[in-house]
């Protein structure tokens, strides 16, 4: 009888607020933070540090790279390490697009101003602009030798591009790895520039809100600043896209440099950002430093030039010694330019209490009125320890300047911090209920709802390697690296009292004993101690004295070892003891009398995990040479040793009354095995750092684990029977899908290209398109064999052919079983999924695409199949005679249905024209400011001026 299992799914995870692999984001009102939280997005409420939200989808299992907030202020493209994009709506938290082009992972992204275009970059050089409406990619720009850094959207000389022409209308500047930055025409889908003057990477870019300014940041202490000229962006190519002279390019210069700015900072930039206003300018550096620069008004810079003309007059005046002013002012005059830093000073600087990953401004502060009443500016910094703050920059009101103004120096607002470690949790712990799991880190210690991700305590502790709960759950002691033990009170959240239990050496182990009596810790200084728990009577006051009882540890024994101690173990039935050493054995000792019982010896490598099953029969040892062992404790023999993962192996542990076990390793797996016949039962993936601690239910109702990510994730049971034979048939076919994309899935060399890229989804989904006309050609000719007979024989009737069981059940026709298969197909999937069907198929297809245009059913999808299908097979499809009468019935179909929808638009946009007239009519009404009008009555009686004469 084939022996089944129980699965284990993925139930949640929490304590990660930001990961450092993406940015941060404000929605739209600037209450609100988008922060990528590993394979997930979190949606915070700022000021009161709760989670909103939760973006996830299930099919995807890679890491948030990059987050865009698009300016209809609802929709955010997403951005993954897998190369994917997926667009989250705000108000319904469900995802909304998924778009496959990139084979590298996301660095940039951005939308344009009518939300409808996106650029991505990725780390495969590649620029993709894609339709948001249409959701499906446009076409690939090729032309950077590394990695995508930033990607900027330059608005035309006459305006914003609207939705009918951003596709075909606007240009992009890109920056790369490769120390350039492009600017590219999109009607010509070609690069129009290329400005190679940085000598490092250059990392981030940002035009300012009017298209006036581009500013650069490389890895040195300067910012590049440059002038965009609207007016010839547009000049290069004719309608059609065509660049219109080829001489005429070499000498085409759209973007001119400006200068250099000064920066606070010598490290390389992260992120520039302008304003919303574009006001100010926002430099974030790897040093912990986000500084703050102004854009002058016209006026200031031309005061500060006349301030300069007058210094240089006088200074030629005095070298030269040339007596005219006049001729002195003109040659200062001459030398004199208005220059990069004349335009941008550097204004406040704000100090991040760790490295910083992404800086964002409110979107809110859209006008200087808004800025005003806030009295300043807010930015939006994520950091690399887990936290996200806002901080308030002071502005000087309008009219004033900075030294007028005595602006404060800039203020955190509020930050998210409570709810995840600033560091890695390197220890778990379960309480005997397994309601509640406490992580520990570095100098913090946190207890958590294990259902609900809750924090329900945080407490400051020292370098935290292990940790237990008592009995009764109501303390914690805790091994610090410093040697110390440290105890807890959870319900006071306090700490109670600290033991140092192994002279300052780490205490790398705490086991407590099954008689709930005491404890085993093990350290670094080659001992093994034993603890028992003990209740004391403090007394307080003078003459009233008041006394209570409270829990301590006391120090009963010790167990001198040749080398350092990793972990230990207690067996179940407190017989044994079980020791790992730093000498890659394990001792086993009696635990009454602590006298020597077995030696394993065989690993390569220190054990620094152990465990024994509940009936104290078996001992697994996980080990840093990646191998787990079973031992039998009766003679100490290996019954298997098990190569269990490609890193060193952190954790093991049997779950309670079986002798199944879970492994952890530094490869981010958990991985459940069964110690009678020696065989891995499941995978448990998702982590995307090393796993460092794992922890497990009682009755292993669920896997806990922590990993190098800071997030503490929860496998739970399933009622899902799971067979060995079937898991590891699915396993290979995950393996030879991720081969099949990598085979079919080639770049192309072109310097602009299409957009999409083959998945398995999208050969799936071509499949299921040929099985649909595979299935629909038999039926019509099923029944064209039947009209032929009758035909034929029409005193006999034949019997009218079955339809197939699946178009009865559907109650669909052929054809409309067709439609809707490709109408299932995801529409950025759809290009991809035509690509698999074979030239038969296509024929095939081209008589079903005749009917829909015939009948007017989906003419957008229909016209978009065929279009698709000319551009591909066309060399195919001319040559095949037998086409053109389809062709041009197809033609014809498609011109009237067309037509149709056409006046169906222009009838419908009239309608809400119209509407839209009414109702401003209606909800709108004059406003006259009395001070404006006041103030024109003063300006004309002044011109009337009366005197008096006096005799």
């Amino acid at each position: 009888m084939v022996k089944s299992y129980l699965r284990y799914e993925a139930h949640s995870s929490f304590g990660v607020i930001s990961s450092p692999s993406g940015n941060a984001v404000f929605d739209h009102s600037g209450r609100y933070s988008i922060t990528p939280a590993l394979e997930k997005v979190i949606v915070w409420d700022i000021k009161k540090g709760t989670k909103i939200a939760q973006w996830a989808d299930s099919d995807n299992k890679a890491e948030v790279t990059r987050i865009a907030r698009s300016p209809n202020g609802k929709d955010y493209a997403v951005g993954y390490a897998d190369g994917s994009i997926r667009l989250f709506d705000l108000s319904s938290n469900r995802v909304n697009v998924v778009l496959n082009g990139h084979r590298g992972s996301l660095s940039a992204l951005v939308f344009d101003s009518t939300g409808t275009i996106l650029a991505s970059g990725a780390r495969d050089t590649d620029v993709i602009i894609w339709d948001v409406v249409g959701e499906a990619g446009l076409y690939r720009l090729r032309g950077h030798k590394d990695e995508i850094t930033d990607i900027a959207f330059v608005e035309p000389a006459n305006g914003p591009s609207t939705a009918l022409n951003a596709s075909t209308k606007g240009h992009v500047v890109t920056s790369s790895k490769d120390t350039l930055v492009k600017l590219w025409d999109l009607r010509a889908q070609h690069c129009v520039q290329t400005l190679v003057t940085h000598r490092s990477e250059v990392w981030a870019l940002a035009v300012s809100p009017d298209s006036r300014l581009l500013v650069t940041g490389t890895s040195d202490a300067e910012l590049h600043v440059w002038t965009i000229a609207t007016d010839k962006l547009d000049s290069i190519t004719d309608e059609n896209g065509e660049i219109i002279n080829q001489d005429v390019t070499k000498s085409w210069e759209a973007i001119s440099e400006y200068g250099v700015v000064k920066r606070a900072s010598n490290s390389r930039v992260m992120e520039l950002q302008f304003h919303p206003t574009g006001h100010y300018l926002a430099s974030l550096s790897t040093d912990r430093l986000a500084e703050i620069f102004r854009v002058r008004t016209q006026a200031e810079v031309k005061k500060k030039m006349a301030r300069r003309q007058k210094r240089d007059r006088e200074k030629l005046k005095k070298e030269m010694q040339i007596g005219d002013a006049d001729d002195a002012g003109d040659m200062a005059e001459a030398v004199s330019e208005i220059t990069a830093a004349d335009e941008l000073e550097s204004f406040k600087t704000v100090r991040t209490s760790a490295k910083p990953v992404s800086l964002d401004f409110d979107p809110s502060e859209a006008d200087a009125a808004a800025v005003a009443r806030r009295g300043g500016v807010r930015i939006l910094v994520s950091q690399n320890n887990n936290a996200i703050h806002v901080w308030s920059v002071a502005v000087p009101p309008p009219g004033k300047t900075t030294k007028q103004a005595n602006l404060p120096e800039p203020s955190l607002v509020c930050s998210v911090e409570m709810a995840g470690h600033r560091t890695e949790p390197r220890a778990l712990a379960l309480s005997s209920d397994s309601e509640l799991v406490a992580s520990a880190a570095n100098k913090s210690l946190r207890v958590w709802n294990a259902m609900t991700g809750a924090c329900v305590r945080t407490l400051d502790c020292g370098t935290a390697i292990c940790a237990a709960f008592l009995p009764g759950d109501q303390f914690i002691v805790v091994g610090t690296k410093e040697g110390m033990l440290e105890l807890y009170d959870i319900p006071a959240a306090a700490q109670v009292e600290t033991f140092d239990a192994h002279d300052g050496a780490a205490c790398w182990a705490i086991d407590v004993h099954p008689d709930k009596k005491g404890l085993v810790t093990g350290g670094a200084d080659k001992c093994v101690k034993f603890w028992s728990f003990e209740l004391v009577r403090d007394q307080k006051g003078g003459d009233a004295v008041v006394s209570r009882r409270r829990m301590t540890l006391e120090h009963t024994k010790t167990l001198q070892m040749s080398d350092e101690v990793l972990a230990t173990r207690v067996s179940p039935d407190g017989r044994l003891l079980a020791v790992a050493l730093l000498d890659t054995t394990v001792k086993v000792f009696y635990a009454d009398t602590l006298k020597f019982f077995l030696s394993l010896y065989g690993h390569k490598l220190p054990v620094v995990s152990l465990d024994i099953t509940s009936d104290s029969t078996l001992l697994v040892t996980g080990s840093a040479d990646k191998s787990v062992k079973l031992w039998g404790l009766d003679f100490g023999d290996c019954h298997r040793s098990i190569l269990a993962h490609q890193e060193p192996v952190t954790a093991v542990r049997f779950v309670w009354g079986t002798h199944y076990f879970f492994s952890a390793g530094k490869d981010k797996l958990v991985q459940q095995w069964d110690g009678d016949n020696f065989q891995r039962i499941q995978k448990l993936e998702g982590s995307h750092g090393d796993m460092w601690a794992l922890a497990i239910a009682r009755h292993g109702n669920f896997v806990i684990a922590s990993s190098q990510d800071r997030a503490i994730r929860i496998w739970q049971k399933t009622d899902e029977p799971l067979f060995l034979e079937e898991e590891h048939e699915r396993e290979l076919e995950e393996m030879y899908e991720r081969g099949l994309e990598e085979t079919v899935d080639q770049p192309s060399a072109d310097s602009a290209a299409a957009a999409g890229r083959a998945t398995m989804e999208t050969l799936k989904a071509g499949e299921r398109v040929m099985e649909a006309l595979d299935l629909a050609d038999e039926e019509r000719h099923k029944w064209q064999q039947y009209e032929e007979q009758k035909r034929r024989m029409p005193l006999l009737q034949p019997a009218p052919p079955e339809t197939n069981p699946i178009l009865l059940f559907e109650k669909l026709s052929p054809e409309a079983y067709v439609l809707r298969a490709v109408e299932r197909v995801r529409a950025a999937d759809l290009d991809d999924a035509l690509l698999v069907l074979t030239f038969d198929r296509v024929l095939s297809l081209m008589t079903y695409i005749d009917m829909w245009a015939q009948r007017e059913w989906n003419t957008a999808l229909t016209c978009r199949v065929l279009f698709f299908l000319l551009r591909t097979h066309q060399n195919q499809i001319v040559a095949t005679r037998t086409l053109r009468s389809r062709l041009d019935s197809i033609r014809e179909s498609l011109r009237g249905g067309i037509s149709t929808q056409r006046d169906q638009v222009g009838y419908n946009l009239a309608a809400l024209a119209s509407l839209k007239t009414e109702w401003e009519a209606g909800a709108t009404a004059e406003f006259f400011d009395d001070k404006a009008i006041q103030d024109i009555v003063d300006a004309q009686l002044k011109k009337r001026k009366f005197v008096g004469v006096k005799a």
